[in-house]
């Protein structure tokens, strides 16, 4: 019903931000990152919106991206998540960092999310792999990267897509690529054959 808002920032909660847009107040839950980073910009802001409405309340959750609106709506249906809950994961995980998460069965990293248990992340895992592809998520992550390079003047290209695909190729699956890919950390992110070479001793 609302999808976005856009308005200035009147006040911020421990857990919102209050909105005003034509002499009306909205106020929106966002994860404390948001909020910070809200209370910083001078002047208009725009934030979109999920709207839920309850039996007894009606309430706004916001987010600064289209793809942060995109994953909260997609953990919403994982049987069991909430919207505090689904907001709670966004807090100690980015979108990016959520796909890679899911996509390389890496329990550990979504149960460090508040209210999230492994249990609650092993189902997460199982409910979401299917409607989430590697090749989306590393164009996404270059595109995020892209925009944060265009805003600190250079461009930042990663490897590790390559290296992935390069052990996709090779007939690993999907999963195994990314864990093995990810284990390794004491190789530039640029250097595509070093990352292959020390991916494959992984795995």
């Amino acid at each position: 019903m609302i999808s976005f808002i856009r308005g200035l920032v009147a006040d911020t909660t421990e857990n919102a931000v209050i909105l005003e847009n034509n002499g009306i107040g909205y106020e929106i839950f966002m994860t404390g990152s948001s909020i910070e980073q809200v209370s910083r910009i001078d002047g208009e802001v725009k934030i979109h919106t999920y709207f839920q409405v309850r039996e007894d309340a009606m309430q706004l959750y916001g987010f600064l991206s289209k793809d942060d609106l995109e994953m909260f709506r997609l953990l919403l249906n994982v049987n069991g998540i909430g919207p505090k809950a689904a907001l709670g994961v966004l807090a100690g995980l980015t979108a990016d960092e959520l796909r890679f998460a899911v996509l390389s069965d890496d329990i550990k990293t979504i149960s460090k999310a508040p209210g999230i248990g492994k249990k609650t992340a092993q189902k997460l895992i199982l409910e979401l792999k299917d409607k989430l592809k590697l090749e989306d998520a590393f164009e996404k992550k270059l595109a995020h990267e892209q925009e944060a390079a265009s805003v600190s003047g250079s461009l930042i290209h990663d490897g590790r897509q390559e290296a992935a695909e390069a052990l996709i190729a090779l007939g690993y699956s999907s999963t195994d690529a990314m864990k093995a890919v990810r284990k390794v950390t004491d190789v530039s992110p640029d250097d595509v054959e070093a990352l292959l070479k020390a991916a494959l001793k992984q795995l």
